[in-house]
């Protein structure tokens, strides 16, 4: 069970890659729940909040691509580490476009049942993407 949820895993990547979002329909419960704390559409469960969330990144980086670096399966969890690489050229929650590039690292982790995932977890490195789109200022070292 555990490769068959990685592979389910993986293929929300890659349909985000693809932008093949009904491919979410499949993969995701129609309960999906997300609790990644970057997602303003969290409070949509299922497909829907996915696909929301999805368009809203692919309109600020339409260039957008995750590469799945790695995966971890035990029990019913996938965990999956992930580099995310894109172009900022849209809107993206009132900020606008910059035209510079990023390169993220994240971690996603979802609970599968049934051969879907129904709740999921993701850590990435935001400030590392505002800072590399130069929305938010390079930290400075302490003057002594």
């Amino acid at each position: 069970m555990s490769e068959q949820n990685k592979a389910a895993a993986k293929r929300i990547f890659d349909a985000w890659n693809t932008r093949d979002f009904e491919v979410f329909d499949e993969v995701l419960a129609a309960d999906y729940i997300d609790h990644s704390p970057q997602n303003p559409y969290a409070d949509t469960h299922g497909p829907e909040g996915i696909k929301r969330f999805a368009r809203m990144y692919i309109d600020a980086i339409s260039d957008q691509r995750f590469l799945v670096n790695e995966q971890i399966a035990e029990g019913d969890l996938v965990t999956t580490r992930w580099t995310g690489t894109g172009t900022n050229d849209g809107e993206i929650m009132g900020m606008p476009a910059t035209g510079k590039s990023a390169v993220v690292q994240g971690i996603t982790m979802q609970r599968f049942q049934d051969g879907k995932a129904v709740e999921g977890w993701t850590c990435w490195d935001t400030l590392g993407m505002m800072q590399q789109l130069g929305l938010v200022q390079q930290a400075h070292t302490a003057a002594s």
